[in-house]
């Protein structure tokens, strides 16, 4: 097999794959534009032909419910990336540069914590914010996504701060930066794509996270829109239309950030990986 040839199978391939992994998505995009009986239609149609805003008028635009968990999961969301940034990005930079010793038990440590499902943490941090009064509120639900999302965050940005020659954070303290300075002069500036990927990842996970709003925010006025959407499917049973509808909208804002930082998200993984 020739190298043209073997480059077209791999692009076919990769093509193959794409289009089997967004199926799922075609599908669910085309069901939300679908009337009722028109879902389980046989054979099933490929093209909402005419398409219906029927199940986006009813289940989003006109559903408070929606409108309330995307809020949630707005604050949710935004808050976890703020939070994993300002308690990551330190952390990361100190096990990068002091010399301390059992830094490779921390980050075993770190790996181990991500290898643990949220279901089994859940009703711990429920009893800990419980007495700490922090269940039904914005800053437990935060603080419980900052759990997975801080360890995964200092294993991604510690290889960008090893990368850092010595030599230029050193140069930085001769021309009067302390340690403190230097860090947010010289290191973070140059670890921009990794904190961008950082960022990213940490908002995608806090916005789909579904377990700790279930367990940790029974109050409906604090729950994130995946409960939300579950409390649908429990309310209306077989309204697949009504239920497509909402998660594209859920999906929308992670297909939107994608789009917009794929660049950096893509190159913050691979550099990362390669330069620990």
């Amino acid at each position: 097999m020739t190298a043209v040839s073997r480059r077209r199978l791999l692009v076919f391939a990769a093509v193959f794959i794409t289009a089997v992994y967004l199926i799922p998505v075609y599908w669910m995009v085309n069901t939300s534009f679908k009337g009722a009986e028109d879902i389980f239609a046989t054979p099933p149609d490929l093209l909402p032909l005419p398409p219906t805003f029927g199940s986006y008028a009813d289940a989003v635009f006109s559903n408070g419910d929606i409108a309330r968990g995307l809020m949630n999961s707005g604050i949710i969301a935004v808050g976890t990336t703020v939070v994993t940034l300002l308690v990551a990005l330190p952390a990361a930079y100190a096990l990068a540069r002091l010399k301390v010793r059992f830094v490779s038990a921390f980050l075993m440590l770190f790996l181990a914590v991500q290898m643990v499902p949220s279901v089994n943490l859940a009703l711990p941090m429920f009893v800990l914010f419980s007495g700490a009064g922090l269940v039904n509120s914005y800053a437990g639900l935060i603080i419980a996504n900052c759990s997975l999302a801080v360890p995964l965050a200092i294993t991604i940005l510690r290889p960008y701060f090893l990368a850092i020659p010595e030599e230029i954070v050193e140069a930085a303290k001769i021309d009067g930066c302390n340690e403190l300075t230097a860090f947010w002069r010289v290191a973070v500036p140059v670890s921009t794509p990794g904190i961008i990927t950082v960022g990213a990842v940490s908002f995608l996970q806090a916005w789909g996270e579904f377990v700790f709003g279930l367990a940790l925010a029974p109050d409906e006025r604090f729950q994130p829109v995946t409960v939300v959407l579950a409390g649908i499917t429990n309310a209306f049973g077989t309204k697949w239309n009504d239920l497509m509808a909402v998660s594209a909208i859920i999906a929308l804002p992670v297909i939107v950030l994608f789009i917009f930082l794929q660049r950096y998200i893509v190159a913050g993984l691979t550099e990362g990986a390669t330069k620990s």
